[in-house]
């Protein structure tokens, strides 16, 4: 490998290993020579997020420029012009290797555009076509570097778990996504529960919730276990030296959901977060489960709604 191909390896490890813990940890568990191409494709993700979340110093036109030409030069990279980036040489080296499907990221791309000038989506169908981009490509970016027995049986679990990790992120951070002017929490669903955009602001300014939007948390969980429940079967499908990586990702993930339902759903309290003796345990137990063990459905017992058809 040459230099400035490891250098821009080791700089998506460190992206990963500074934004993104608990995969972060679920990734050490892979072989090593699978551990620098997720790096690869999480450094891609975090930097073209970071780009977009840079709401309280740049406007979205500069943002949106920023993006154009990031998204520009990786697309020339993609037709095997040299690239001058920190990050861009180990993607793009990751995709020639696995021959990843290069619509996956012009999906993500698409919608990260969104973000710069979508604040709220009217339902939960209008949510899912977002996290198609931002969520459920990721799970099928990944699939081919995990490798599995049966990837076609394997390839709708995967997309599903995108779905279960980003809800679970909607959920633990609606503050925050407060903060920059967005609410994914669809508006039929705040609707139903009697919820308005005033009433999360005023939950947000007071540091705690109110019951209906307690009550809106609770049902949004639920949504988010349907769809771990969808991805729980594409577990065991993986290669033998995968599963304890994704094991320790879909329970520590899901493990948000019980801290969520711990605080009584109330997500302005405080973030939801794993403690790190529940994290450092996941991840061993994950080690020491047979190869084939199927998962256990994360979070508290609700009842699940059922999902809108992909």
């Amino acid at each position: 490998m040459d230099l400035d191909l490891a250098v821009a390896y080791r700089r998506c490890r460190e992206l990963h290993r500074r934004h993104g813990r608990t995969y972060y940890l679920a990734t050490r568990l892979l072989p090593a020579w699978k551990r620098r191409h997720v790096h690869a494709l999480y450094g891609f993700t975090r930097y073209a997020d970071e780009i977009v979340d840079q709401t309280e110093t740049l406007p979205p036109a500069e943002r949106a420029a920023q993006l154009d030409d990031w998204g520009g030069r990786f697309v020339a990279g993609l037709h095997g012009e040299q690239v001058e980036d920190p990050l861009l040489p180990a993607v793009l080296h990751t995709i020639a290797v696995f021959d990843l499907d290069r619509e996956d990221f012009a999906s993500f791309l698409k919608s990260m555009a969104m973000d710069l000038t979508v604040t709220s989506y009217r339902s939960y169908h209008q949510l899912l076509d977002y996290m198609e981009g931002s969520a459920a490509v990721i799970g099928t970016m990944m699939l081919p570097i995990l490798g599995s027995s049966d990837p076609a049986a394997a390839r709708e679990p995967a997309r599903q778990l995108g779905f279960a990790f980003q809800l679970t992120n909607f959920i633990r951070d609606v503050a925050e996504d407060l903060d920059r002017g967005r609410t994914y929490l669809p508006e039929e669903d705040l609707a139903t529960f009697g919820v308005t955009p005033e009433e999360l602001a005023a939950c947000r300014a007071a540091g705690r919730s109110t019951e209906p939007v307690r009550e809106l948390i609770r049902y949004e969980v639920g949504r988010a276990q349907a769809h771990y429940a969808a991805a729980a079967p594409g577990v065991i499908l993986l290669d033998a030296a995968s599963q304890a990586c994704i094991r320790t990702a879909y329970a520590l993930y899901g493990g948000i959901l019980d801290e969520v339902a711990a605080q009584d759903y109330d997500v302005f309290v405080r973030r939801a977060t794993v403690p790190q003796r529940r994290r450092i345990s996941v991840a061993g137990r994950a080690l020491l489960t047979p190869t084939g063990t199927p998962v256990t459905l994360p979070g508290p017992q609700v009842t699940l709604p059922e999902l809108p058809v992909p």
